[in-house]
């Protein structure tokens, strides 16, 4: 009895599972996008910046980057100082700069907790220009602690929000 799984389980061919989950699809009234897909929300302080369906979301976490897809497990992450790019479903992908915050991530959505977030097509390329000298400025005269955490801070976001300058330059020359 060649193909018989324990508990008399018959294995079927490659074509019949797939079928048979297509059939499971749509018994439960769930179609393949809506598998692969998920809400997304990135929020600051400020306002809320983004919310849609995505396919995947990477984020510079404390221990390096993370990506989330469709189905992924519970989890609750701090964020550095970074980008988090979105895929959407169409597969246009969105930059966002963050200065820190919270990853939190739900069966049906992903929510980023930022302490601020911006759009990379809305960022202000001189003022972060000067923000980022001003920081090196503060590190390198050796200030007070207080002003170099500060410092620090700074210029660990404007590198984001640079990084996702650059990133959507790229993107626009494809």
């Amino acid at each position: 009895r060649a193909g018989v799984l324990h508990g008399r389980h018959h294995r079927g061919s490659r074509r019949e599972g797939e079928e048979d989950r297509g059939l499971r699809l749509r018994s439960s009234g769930q179609s393949e996008d809506t598998m692969t897909t998920f809400r997304c929300d990135i929020v600051s302080a400020e306002n809320e910046i983004f919310q849609g369906d995505a396919t995947l979301v990477v984020a510079t976490g404390e221990i390096g980057e993370l990506g989330i897809a469709a189905r992924h497990a519970p989890l609750i992450t701090r964020l550095k100082p970074g980008k988090v790019v979105v895929t959407l479903p169409a597969g246009e992908q969105l930059d966002f700069a963050i200065s820190g915050g919270i990853l939190e991530v739900q069966p049906d959505v992903v929510t980023v907790l930022a302490d601020t977030a911006v759009r990379a097509e809305e960022i202000d390329e001189a003022a972060v220009r000067k923000a980022k000298e001003e920081a090196e400025r503060v590190l390198a005269g050796r200030g007070e602690a207080m002003e170099l955490a500060e410092a620090q801070a700074k210029l660990a976001e404007t590198l984001a929000q640079l990084q996702a300058l650059e990133r959507l330059r790229k993107n626009l020359k494809h």
